[in-house]
């Protein structure tokens, strides 16, 4: 039997219906960042609106989603916020990150930030600032086209082969490439990972180089860090050999913070 047909198999054993409807409507809710009515939730999820009802007043049962007396609209309570900070692995990794990085942006005298996938957007999680007064700041949250980011290529260079399918599969900005120019978007990720890094000027912010490098659990990566710096300033600063070389150093140190080891091709 092949592999595609044993894993087709495998989803059609595991399908379950109830469970997918139940984390449609908390992945919806979420998103719109509004209250909703169970009409918006049905048309956003493509069901009926009785098809949800009983799901809807499980979810409110059991304190995921809180509805408003008046109006009859939904909206996410702080239980999953709760439940998914009794132990985050994003906590864990700016407690790992926090005294290289900020050894590094004293070194380098630039600022320098974590990024981390985020469905399927790049979200940068913690960043340390330069102690010169002027130098580019990336805040902490903000969320970023996964394929148009430097930190984003480097993880997605860093990723298992099926992960990655499936992750640009969805990618809806990806998906609208030309095969052309996603078969030029992949060979530029073997790339990447065959450097190690990537030195690259940005593609969101004019007169922006970015220099990023993996937090890496073996040979995949968990994290990315990243110096943006100005172009006007890359001749006054230290060579990026050497910024790509400090930044090598600092993200062995998050790994090794992390308890995870460093390796592999």
């Amino acid at each position: 039997m092949s592999a595609k047909k044993i894993k087709e198999e495998q989803e059609v054993k595991y399908h379950a219906p109830a469970l997918e409807k139940g984390l449609d409507i908390l992945e919806y809710i979420s998103l719109e960042g509004k209250p909703v009515s169970q009409t918006d939730i049905a048309i956003g999820i493509e069901k009926s609106p009785n098809e949800i009802y009983r799901m809807l007043i499980c979810l409110e049962q059991r304190g995921y989603l809180l509805r408003d007396d008046i109006s009859g609209k939904y909206r996410p309570s702080m239980k999953l916020y709760n439940l998914s900070h009794r132990h985050s692995p994003i906590d864990e990794i700016r407690k790992a990150s926090r005294y290289p990085m900020d050894d590094l942006a004293e070194k380098i005298k630039q600022s320098c930030h974590i990024g981390v996938i985020y469905q399927d957007k790049l979200i940068i999680i913690s960043q340390a600032r330069s102690p010169e007064p002027i130098a580019l700041s990336i805040e902490e949250g903000s969320l970023f086209p996964l394929v148009l980011t430097a930190s984003g290529k480097v993880l997605l260079a860093f990723m298992e082969e099926d992960s990655r399918f499936e992750l640009l599969k969805r990618n809806e900005l990806f998906s609208s490439y030309a095969l052309r120019k996603q078969q030029k978007f992949l060979a530029s990720l073997q790339e990447i990972k065959n450097e190690g890094h990537y030195l690259t000027p940005s593609d969101l912010a004019t007169g922006v180089m970015d220099i990023t490098v993996p937090v890496r659990n073996g040979s995949e990566a968990i994290a990315s860090l990243t110096i943006s710096i100005l172009m006007s300033q890359i001749k006054d600063t230290i060579p990026a050999e050497d910024i790509i070389a400090d930044a090598k150093l600092a993200a062995q140190k998050i790994s090794a913070n992390l308890g995870f080891k460093v390796g592999g091709s």
